[in-house]
């Protein structure tokens, strides 16, 4: 079986554990996802699955991607990614359908992938959390990035320094989210914290390369502490 699946984010929520608890969620749509092609090391040098989201509407497709889903027996999809196949687990074959309840369990830690809301063009302050200036007294320096060089050496800006430009619309990876449930007949999902992108973006979701355990709250030492008393000076 493939380590992950493809989904859309819904929005986000709020999850009640029986005591009281509250838990912010992200609700994303896990799903369907078919086999759309099998790669394998003697054809394509590497072993990979790719899958398609099977989503709503019908998706568009032109002759020689039409031809590649009549390969695989599967209607075409808006959205295709590859994903790894699970060590010692068999490979599905093309056409073959992926539901999110056969890949994840509830507790496991996954990560996700998505592309994060774009901010357009920012300056230094909100791009880089720069601190900015003095706000008053005439300084004429509030939300300027500053110096970028100097004029002797080196003569040109380095490469890489932290400047205005285009924020946002990059590939996140959010990792160690908490699986909080699953609902297998409607095909949803819901991880502990956020996720990138805004609702209606496509994600990736695969069960997490490095799983870090759940944090464990010590219990206090039972017993009354002892408080030291300052010695009271005798009055002359």
């Amino acid at each position: 079986m493939v380590t992950g699946i493809l989904g859309k984010k819904v929005g986000m929520t709020q999850v009640f554990a029986p005591d009281g608890t509250v838990t912010p969620a992200t609700v994303i749509k896990a799903g369907p996802c078919v086999v759309t092609q099998m790669k394998t090391a003697q054809t394509d040098g590497y072993e990979s699955v790719q899958v398609g989201l099977v989503e709503g509407r019908p998706a568009r497709a032109n002759k020689p991607q039409s031809g590649h889903y009549k390969k695989a027996g599967v209607p075409p999809t808006r959205i295709r990614r590859e994903l790894t196949v699970a060590k010692g687990a068999e490979a599905p074959k093309a056409g073959e359908q992926i539901l999110v309840n056969t890949v994840f369990n509830n507790g496991d830690r996954v990560d996700v992938i998505g592309v994060s809301r774009g901010k357009g063009f920012q300056g230094v302050m909100k791009r880089h959390n720069f601190r900015g200036g003095a706000g008053s007294h005439g300084s004429m320096f509030h939300r300027a990035p500053g110096s970028i060089g100097a004029s002797s050496y080196p003569s040109r800006v380095i490469k890489g320094m932290r400047m205005p430009g285009r924020m946002g619309g990059d590939r996140v990876t959010v990792r160690n989210l908490k699986i909080v449930q699953i609902d297998a007949e409607n095909h949803l999902l819901v991880v502990r914290g956020a996720i990138p992108g805004a609702p209606g973006g496509y994600v990736v979701v695969r069960k997490a390369l490095t799983a870090k355990p759940e944090p464990q709250v010590q219990a206090e030492k039972a017993g009354k502490v002892s408080i030291a008393k300052k010695p009271v000076k005798a009055k002359k």
